[in-house]
């Protein structure tokens, strides 16, 4: 009798909770559908998001391989050329194909083509691209004799100390200009400083040449 009782009593129980649950739910439903409604919409909407960045980054690596593509292609395929000059300036990688085209030009010996490229790639993205844009812009001032021009470009990039550069062929450059601006003992010291700090290196090498020339000249 008694665990008839005991069992009719957890039945009242359950039925007690659930009718509770029932009617919580009930007064509830408008609340707990808009919740409901509102997390499946942040799904959808995260979803869309990372569907979006996924084509975005299939359409710049395509853009890459074809920036990629027609830099091999330019000596000998001129409407190449009219395609990077479309791709110049668009998307992630618009500053490599103006990196591409300046080189380009440089090779040809027209510079001013090659500085209006470069002028163009912009400075808040300090990276790669961006210091071999700049390196390839001192080059240019070198060509044309604007030695102070390539000094304060290869100053500016020393005091950066690029992890992405190499600044032993910074300073080595900037030696050159200080030594053609006709700055010997400044080019000279700053010739010695590359060969004590980059001994094993292309530029530390030459630089030891450089200083071995000018103490001669002396």
């Amino acid at each position: 009798m008694k665990r008839i009782k005991r069992k009719q009593l957890k039945e009242d129980e359950f039925v007690t909770t659930f009718t509770r649950v029932v009617g919580f739910i009930k007064k509830r439903i408008k609340l707990i559908l808009a919740g409901a409604a509102a997390v499946l919409v942040l799904i959808l909407i995260f979803l869309g998001i990372r569907l979006i960045q996924a084509q975005k980054t299939k359409q710049e690596s395509a853009r890459l391989g074809r920036i990629l593509s027609i830099e091999q292609g330019l000596e000998t395929d001129s409407p190449n050329l009219e395609e990077l000059e479309k791709l110049e300036g668009t998307g992630k990688y618009g500053r490599l194909a103006s990196l591409k085209l300046a080189v380009y030009w440089y090779e040809h010996d027209e510079f001013s083509k090659a500085k209006d490229y470069l002028e163009s790639i912009p400075s808040k993205t300090k990276d790669l691209v961006y210091y071999q844009a700049q390196d390839l812009l001192g080059q240019i001032h070198m060509k044309q004799q604007n030695w102070d021009q390539a000094i304060e470009i290869y100053q500016k990039i020393e005091q950066d100390d690029p992890e992405s550069y190499s600044l032993d062929m910074v300073l080595f450059r900037k030696a050159q200009a200080l030594e053609n601006k006709g700055e010997r003992e400044l080019a000279l010291a700053l010739f010695k400083k590359i060969e004590e700090d980059y001994p094993q290196t292309y530029f530390g090498y030459d630089a030891a040449q450089k200083v071995k020339d000018l103490e001669e000249k002396k």
